[in-house]
């Protein structure tokens, strides 16, 4: 289970999050909805201790996220996250990116390491494309590659932002899918998006943020049919 607790984190005199508190459990799929600068983004950032916190604690599976003794990189290796950038090596292919952590972070051999890359390649539908390079790859494949890359590393956890931000709407779908498969295998995932119906579809909650603060909460039909808070109602009419 992820566990968050009151947390605040601020960037200088900005107050970003603002006691944000919220438990995901295994196996679930919760979709965080809101405008641009609501602070789902540096939630997630602060879930998997890329940004500290200066009030509150965040834990996965009992471990505190942010305590001076936990080591980050171990934990990290537990929490796979994919952002709208997919920052590929250009110079290696494509099976070559997503050997590069199972090598380099849990010390697998080449052989191992090639049997883990080709398995999620093949996951998430690029198993004819081991041997291009990026640059040759569609956005929705480069996007898909990069999900095959953190799911190379067996985390427990997934996290998304925004990953189809930077597609071409004819695009979106094949990831979207790829997605939907993780959810109906079991992944626990936190997905930041703006694909409404995505959220309503997939997601077992839905935490709408607004101002740093999550100002709604519940099971997609309660957010999108019967929002309870004027702020959710508000932000729905303006992205459906």
């Amino acid at each position: 289970m992820i566990e968050i607790d009151n947390v605040h984190k601020h960037f200088g005199t900005l107050h970003v999050l603002k006691g944000v508190s919220l438990n995901v459990k295994k196996g679930e799929v919760l979709s965080m909805i809101g405008g641009s600068g609501s602070g789902k983004s540096t939630m997630l950032m602060c879930i998997n201790g890329l940004e500290g916190i200066q009030k509150g604690s965040i834990s996965v599976d009992g471990i505190d996220v942010h305590a001076k003794a936990t080591d980050l990189n171990k934990l990290r290796r537990r929490i796979g996250i994919v952002f709208q950038q997919w920052n590929a090596f250009p110079h290696l292919t494509v099976l070559e990116n997503v050997m590069l952590a199972p090598r380099k972070v849990l010390g697998k051999s080449k052989q191992e390491a090639e049997a883990i890359a080709v398995q999620q390649l093949g996951h998430v539908g690029l198993g004819e494309k081991l041997r291009a390079f990026p640059s040759r790859l569609s956005g929705g494949q480069q996007q898909r590659m990069a999900i095959a890359r953190a799911l190379a590393m067996s985390p427990d956890y997934m996290l998304f932002d925004e990953v189809t931000s930077a597609l071409d709407p004819q695009l979106v779908g094949e990831v979207l899918d790829t997605l939907r498969m993780l959810s109906k295998e079991g992944m626990t995932m936190i997905v930041v998006t703006h694909e409404m119906r995505f959220a309503r579809e997939v997601s077992d909650r839905v935490a709408f943020f607004c101002q740093g603060q999550i100002h709604e909460l519940g099971t997609p039909e309660q957010i999108f049919d019967s929002p309870q808070k004027p702020e959710t109602a508000d932000f729905l009419r303006s992205v459906l």
